[in-house]
């Protein structure tokens, strides 16, 4: 008999999360235009009131772990909710670019640590034999935010009245903390300690508890440094689609060829995350992630092509399944690698190494276009891709978790 998957809070935590991405994508795609029409920020100034969010994020994710570890999952999601609610308001006073940047990093430390505290309180809801497939589920939250988002986005600047974006922004921060308020995680249970004896005073023994550990292993989870590794890998290369489709597209006057792309993209992410976690948890871990590097180095290097309809359409299909799945995917094995007590700190490094291959890559992929061009970029970002199969390989695929099917 199957566990138990589905419980009244592994929904409200999917709905928190729901509504947490919601007003990360809706930013993301609005303010460097509102930056550059309210303060005439310039495209560099622009450019980072959007990415300094993500800075911020960044930042987090070095204390998120341990934090949320000690402190308690839901304690931190309340109180970072509570500043989400704060920073949606101030946008409307923030009267400088300066202001703005600086609410803007504040704001992406408190993303960063709702998202890693409400991910650790839904892993820990998720029955182990069904990870795969309830990291997936999970997983398609994030899926109709990036839709949700930037639509809501639209809709709302018509006229160019920000104030009703950040109105909403808000509304849906408070209905994520009102989520909270009704939702059960379980705690971090608490780490084990060494007992060590000493001499005290007057020859008496003394018991002191020590926990063990190195200030790193507290910020990082050493044991999910070589799996995170082959999603930084990952991560550099949607960089490439992220940052750079639209301008290969305008380059070669196929405008409508990006919201096509994503359009696509995101509908076969949702494909991938509503069916290929119940084949992980019954197969195993390499018969998912070995075709899904697969199929998003194919649909990279398809894109060297060039924008036309045809290529765009394959390459979104076959990027969204092979991406879609490797995120959860490779979430799923972090979590099995440690105890309960960790997954606080294994998620802060998980999306620490996300964060750091989308971060770097448009910095890295802008040095390189100039010299390979757009097509040729693709080129060696689907090379990459193909270069992360052996890198699995060493890392987890020939020690991966063999799952009898029955």
């Amino acid at each position: 008999m199957q566990e138990k998957l589905w419980s009244r809070n592994f929904v409200l935590a999917i709905g928190a999360n729901l509504f947490i991405y919601i007003v990360f994508y809706l930013l993301m795609t609005s303010m460097a235009l509102y930056a550059a029409q309210r303060f005439l920020a310039s495209d560099a100034g622009a450019g980072f009131a959007s990415s300094a969010f993500i800075v911020g994020a960044l930042v987090s994710r070095f204390f998120a772990g341990p934090l949320i570890d000690n402190v308690g999952r839901r304690r931190i999601l309340l109180i970072s909710l509570a500043a989400f609610v704060t920073a949606s308001l101030l946008y409307i006073p923030a009267g400088s670019l300066a202001a703005l940047l600086v609410l803007r990093f504040v704001h992406g430390v408190a993303f960063g640590l709702a998202n890693t505290a409400v991910t650790a309180g839904a892993q820990a809801l998720i029955p182990p034999p069904r990870r795969s497939e309830g990291t997936g589920y999970f997983a398609v939250s994030t899926t109709l935010a990036t839709a949700i988002g930037p639509l809501m986005a639209v809709l709302l600047v018509v006229g160019g009245n920000y104030d009703r974006v950040f109105l909403f922004c808000a509304a849906c921060s408070v209905a994520a903390m009102l989520v909270t308020l009704i939702l059960r995680l379980p705690e971090a249970p608490p780490a084990p300690t060494a007992v060590v004896t000493q001499r005290g005073p007057g020859s008496k023994t003394e018991k002191m508890h020590r926990r063990p550990g190195s200030l790193l292993a507290k910020v990082f989870e050493p044991a999910v440094l070589p799996i995170t590794a082959v999603l930084l890998v990952a991560g550099l290369a949607y960089s490439g689609v992220l940052s750079f489709l639209a301008s290969y597209a305008a380059a070669a006057g196929a405008t409508d060829a990006t919201a096509l792309f994503f359009g696509v993209f995101a509908a076969a992410v949702l494909v991938s995350r509503l069916s290929t976690g119940r084949i992980q948890d019954r197969r195993g871990d390499n018969v998912v992630i070995y075709p899904a590097m697969a199929l998003f180095a194919a649909g990279l290097a398809l894109l060297a092509l060039g924008p036309a309809t045809w290529v765009v359409l394959v390459s979104a299909v076959l990027s969204g399944l092979g991406f879609g799945t490797l995120l959860p995917g490779t979430q799923a094995i972090t979590v099995g690698l440690v105890p309960e007590r960790r997954f606080g700190t294994a998620l802060a490094t998980y999306y620490l190494m996300l964060d750091i291959g989308t971060g770097l890559g448009p910095v890295l992929l802008g040095l390189l276009v100039p010299l390979t061009g757009f097509s040729g970029m693709y080129v060696w970002l689907a090379g990459l891709m193909v270069a992360g199969v052996p890198l699995y390989y060493l890392v987890h695929g020939r020690a991966a978790r063999k799952v009898a099917v029955p």
